[in-house]
């Protein structure tokens, strides 16, 4: 993309996401701006059968997905549950604002979800008091990093999350983790700023590998499996398509986000799947989450036999997500205990 191309969210009208739509809920577009003055959209998802004000949670994930895939399907599931949601798009990608395009900051992105928590707190139908946050996949770790800057979150759900600024910082399974490899990487990305600016257009890295290669690891194939495949692909959606720009995540190299999230005093409940490759990162991010937090009582970590990464973006086809729990964990946390 041109590095001043200028872009302005255009809604689509029509349903053009990647899960049936439900007749128990309500299904509208908004819009609303984070403190960056980057206009974000999102799908508003209202309980048809229930009046009054709502508790509310807003949703977003996987990292490179958009609203219609995952996040979506999370919205209208707890919608229909009794809940007032919003799945958006975060900055830079699908149909939100901010450019240039395919960018992401551990700044901006924690930020996109405060912006949700102050949309939603406004609204006549929601309490104010009782909003809470579900983030998937890289914006698990970015609810996490939510809750412990936003007081006003009250419980916060994250599903098969990666540390972002971790897995940038020191390779997969930290296998990268050396002054030397974090150089090297610095090199590389700050000689392709160099380049982009020479050309004016920032460079693709690329999307999940298509064609899939025999060799490709099993992380890799469960990644294809979805994004690539009628079960996930999204025209919009980063990950299914070009990817985010070279050095679109530049900036997670040097800033870790989960530095205070021991001392998130609110609800957290972290699931993640047994097999997925990615499950590391939830059980330490729990384990520093809970040590020496004096709130560790209101913290959870699940761990759901047999499940892969992605099969907490859809099920996997085999009802992976665990749907009643989210319900019981913000039913206690939204509903129940109000103080």
């Amino acid at each position: 993309m041109k590095m001043t191309e200028t872009m302005k969210p255009e809604l689509t009208d029509s349903w053009d996401k990647t899960f049936p739509k439900s007749e128990k809920v309500n299904h509208r577009k908004v819009t609303f701006a984070n403190r960056y003055g980057i206009t974000l959209a999102a799908d508003m998802y209202t309980p048809k059968a229930a009046g009054g004000k709502f508790p509310a949670i807003a949703v977003c994930g996987p990292f490179g997905a958009v609203k219609e895939q995952a996040a979506g399907l999370y919205a209208q599931t707890m919608a229909e549950r009794g809940y007032l949601t919003i799945a958006f798009d975060p900055s830079f990608t699908g149909e939100s604002g901010g450019t240039p395009r395919y960018m992401a900051s551990p700044d901006i992105n924690t930020e996109d979800f405060q912006a949700a928590v102050d949309f939603l707190s406004v609204q006549e139908n929601v309490d104010p008091e009782r909003i809470g946050i579900i983030g998937i996949c890289g914006w698990g770790g970015m609810a996490l990093n939510a809750a412990a800057l936003d007081t006003r979150v009250k419980a916060t759900a994250a599903m098969t999350m990666y540390d972002m600024t971790r897995v940038n910082a020191k390779g997969y399974f930290d296998a990268e983790d050396s002054a030397d490899a974090r150089y090297e990487k610095k090199k590389a990305m700050n000689e392709q700023r160099i380049a982009d600016f020479r050309s004016g257009n920032y460079a693709l890295g690329g999307g999940v590998v298509d064609p899939l290669p025999d060799d490709a690891p099993f992380f890799v194939k469960d990644y294809y499996d979805y994004y690539k495949t009628e079960r996930g692909y999204h025209p919009r959606s980063l990950n299914s398509n070009g990817g985010w720009n070279v050095i679109g995540c530049m900036s997670f190299l040097n800033q870790p986000i989960l530095q205070y999230s021991n001392e998130i005093r609110s609800a957290v409940l972290i699931v993640h799947g047994e097999k997925a490759h990615s499950c590391y990162f939830s059980r330490d991010a729990y384990a520093a989450m809970v040590k020496d937090n004096p709130f560790a009582d209101n913290k959870e970590l699940l761990i759901i036999p047999d499940a892969v990464h992605t099969d907490l973006y859809d099920g996997g086809g085999k009802d992976a997500i665990p749907f009643e729990k989210l319900a019981e964990f913000f039913g206690t946390y939204l509903c129940e205990n109000r103080d």
